[in-house]
C-alpha cells in the first residue's frame, strides 16, 4: 500500500506507517496535483487542508481511502469520491483543545492590548495610559457550540472564575449541569456576554448567523471570538455595526487559507493566520489519528470516521433522507428553545432491520453540526456527549403501516413537550403522514411550507392567505387536518418561497396560533 501525504504532517504519521509496512512518499514542496502526477498508484492520500477536486481523485486511480488528518472535511468532494467507492476519513477531536487555547489567549491579548502594547513598545513609544486593560475574571463568557471545542473551552476557562453561557441546540440540562454552563438563546448571549466565542460548522443554518439583528444586541465593548468557519459571520453586517456602536471583533478564519489581503481586514481588531489547530501537538495528534486510522482501516475494517458511508444492501437512500427531514421537522415544532432530552423511534415494515442506519441522519436532524455520513456508534457518542437518550421501540408490524418510521422528540425536564412525526415514501417522493394527532397530512415535505396550529375556527385559512398575498407569496398546496379530540387544526401551506421570522410571527398573532414556523427542505 502506498501512502501520499502532500502537506506539513508531524513525521510521526510517516514513520507509523512505515513501521507497519506502508511505502510512504511524503512532500509538502509540492502541490497535490504534481505529486498525484508522479505517483498515480497511491492507495491512500492523507490530507491537511488541501483542496481534494474531482480532478485530484481522478488522477489517483489506485485510490482507496482520503484521511483529513483534522475534523473538518469540507476541502474534499466527498460525494464524488463516494461515486468512485473511496471512503473518506476525519480525526475528530484531534485539534480541539489547541482552537480552544487559542482562543483563551485570543482574549487575553485583546483584553490586556498585548499586540498594540508589543508593536508600540517596540518601536519606543511609551503607550501605556492608552491601554487600559479589563480582567476576564468576573465576566460573562458566551459559547456558541458545545462540541468538542466549545467543551473543552469551558474547562480552559474555569480558573478565570467567569461565568459561561452556551448556546447548543441539542445540548441538555445534564450536559449543562456538568459542564457548569447557563443553557440560554444565542439572543441572550449576545445581550449579556463580555466575550462571545463561534464554535459551530459553516453550513446552511448556520451561514451569516452572526448578523444585524444579533449584532445590534450588544453591550458596549463586547467581544465577538471566530476561530470556527468565516461563513458563520456577516462581514458587511459587522462593518455597519462598528460604525455605530463599539465592540471587538477577532477572527482566526478567512473565506481562502492564503496569502493576500483579507475582506475583514478594516473591522477585526485582531487577526491570526489560521492558527487554530497550528500547535505542535495538535499536528502530533492529528497526524498519529490519521495513521492510526489508516492502518485500523485495512488490517481491522475499522471504519467508525468514515464521514461519506455507502448503504447497506436493500436500503434506499430516501428513507435515510426521510429519517432526516422528520427529525428536522420535529426539532423545528419544538423550537429553538427547547432542545430534546430524548429520542424514540419505530421503524416498520423491513424498515426495522435498518434502523442503525438512521441514526446519523436522525441526529442531523437535531443538530446541523453532525454529520449524516457518520455510523450510528459516532451518533450514539454525540447524543451521550450531550445528555439525549436514544431509544428505538419494539414495533408491531400487524398495523400495516408498510414500510414506514415514526420518530418522537420529547423536551423539558418538569414540563414535557413532545413532538411525533411519521412519514413514508409513496412513489419514491418523502411523505409526511402524521404530526402529532393530525393524522392523513400526507404533504410532501420539499420547498417552504408554512406550519400553523391554531384552535379550530372558519375563516383562519383565509387570514393567512391575506397576510401571505401582501407580501407577494404565492400559494402553492395547502394541507389542513384537524385534531378532533382536542378541536384543533393544523394548516400547512406550501410557497413559492421562504418566509421572513416576522412576517410568520405576524402570522401566528393574527391567528392567535399555539405554534407557526416555516420548514424549508430542498
Amino acid at each position: 500500500m502506498k501512502v501520499l501525504i502532500p502537506t506539513k504532517l508531524d513525521k510521526a504519521a510517516a514513520k507509523l506507517l512505515a513501521d507497519n509496512g506502508y511505502t510512504v512518499v511524503q512532500d509538502a514542496a509540492k502541490k497535490l496535483p504534481e505529486l498525484a502526477a508522479e505517483h498515480p498508484d497511491a492507495n491512500v492520500l492523507i490530507v491537511r487542508s488541501e483542496k481534494v477536486t474531482p480532478a485530484e481523485i481522478d488522477a489517483l486511480p489506485q485510490l482507496k481511502l482520503i484521511v483529513r488528518a483534522g475534523a473538518g472535511y469540507d476541502t474534499i468532494d466527498t460525494k464524488y469520491a463516494r461515486r468512485r467507492k473511496i471512503d473518506v476519513m476525519n480525526t475528530p477531536g484531534a485539534n480541539s483543545n489547541a482552537v480552544a487555547e487559542e482562543v483563551v489567549a485570543i482574549m487575553l491579548a485583546m483584553a490586556r492590548h498585548v499586540v498594540r502594547g508589543d508593536v508600540t513598545t517596540r518601536a519606543g513609544q511609551w503607550e501605556k495610559s492608552s491601554m487600559m486593560g479589563t480582567e476576564l475574571t468576573g465576566k460573562t463568557i458566551g459559547i456558541i457550540g458545545l462540541g468538542n471545542i466549545g467543551r473543552l473551552l469551558v474547562k480552559r476557562l474555569t480558573g478565570f472564575d467567569v461565568k459561561v453561557l452556551a448556546y447548543d441546540p441539542v445540548a441538555s440540562a445534564s450536559l449543562a449541569k456538568t459542564l457548569g454552563v447557563e443553557l440560554t438563546t444565542v439572543e441572550e448571549i449576545f445581550k449579556q456576554a463580555d466575550y462571545i466565542s463561534l464554535h459551530v460548522p459553516q453550513n446552511n443554518d448556520t451561514k451569516g448567523m452572526v448578523n444585524a439583528k444579533l449584532l445590534e444586541l450588544l453591550k458596549p465593548g463586547a467581544a465577538i471570538i471566530n476561530c470556527a468557519r468565516a461563513g458563520i459571520v456577516n462581514e458587511a453586517d459587522i462593518r455597519a455595526a462598528k460604525t455605530a456602536k463599539k465592540f471587538f471583533f477577532a477572527t482566526d478564519v478567512y473565506p481562502k487559507d492564503e496569502a493576500g489581503e483579507k475582506p475583514v481586514a478594516d473591522i477585526a481588531d485582531l487577526m491570526l493566520p489560521h492558527l487554530g489547530a497550528n500547535t505542535h501537538e495538535a499536528n502530533f495528534n492529528a497526524a498519529m489519528r490519521a495513521a492510526e486510522q489508516t492502518i485500523d482501516y485495512f488490517e481491522k475494517g475499522i471504519t467508525n470516521c468514515v464521514v461519506n458511508k455507502g448503504l447497506p444492501d436493500g436500503l434506499d437512500a430516501n428513507y435515510q433522507k426521510l429519517a432526516h427531514v422528520l427529525t428536522s421537522l420535529g426539532r423545528q415544532y419544538l423550537g429553538e428553545n427547547h432542545p430534546p432530552h430524548k429520542i424514540e423511534t419505530s421503524f416498520y415494515g423491513k424498515l426495522n432491520q435498518f434502523a442503525k442506519w438512521m441514526l446519523a441522519p436522525i441526529t442531523a436532524g437535531i443538530s446541523s453540526e453532525f454529520d449524516p455520513y457518520l455510523e450510528a456508534a459516532d451518533a450514539q457518542t454525540f447524543l451521550t456527549q450531550r445528555g439525549i437518550d436514544y431509544q428505538n421501540r419494539e414495533v408491531d408490524n400487524s398495523k400495516h403501516y408498510g414500510d414506514s418510521m415514526t420518530i418522537d422528540l420529547l423536551s423539558g425536564k418538569d414540563t414535557i413537550r413532545q413532538v411525533s412525526v411519521r412519514g413514508t415514501l409513496t412513489e419514491n417522493n418523502l411523505m409526511i403522514s402524521r404530526l402529532n394527532n393530525f393524522d392523513k397530512l400526507y404533504l410532501e415535505p420539499t420547498g417552504h411550507n408554512l406550519f400553523v396550529e391554531y384552535s379550530d375556527e372558519p375563516g383562519v385559512i383565509g387570514k393567512i392567505a391575506s397576510l401571505l398575498g401582501e407580501k407577494g407569496i404565492n400559494i402553492i398546496d395547502i394541507r389542513a387536518p384537524q385534531d378532533l379530540t382536542s378541536n384543533r387544526s393544523l394548516a400547512v401551506i406550501k410557497v413559492n418561497a421562504p418566509l421572513s421570522t416576522e412576517l410568520v410571527e405576524q402570522i401566528k398573532k393574527c391567528v392567535k396560533a399555539t405554534n407557526a414556523f416555516c420548514f424549508s427542505y430542498n
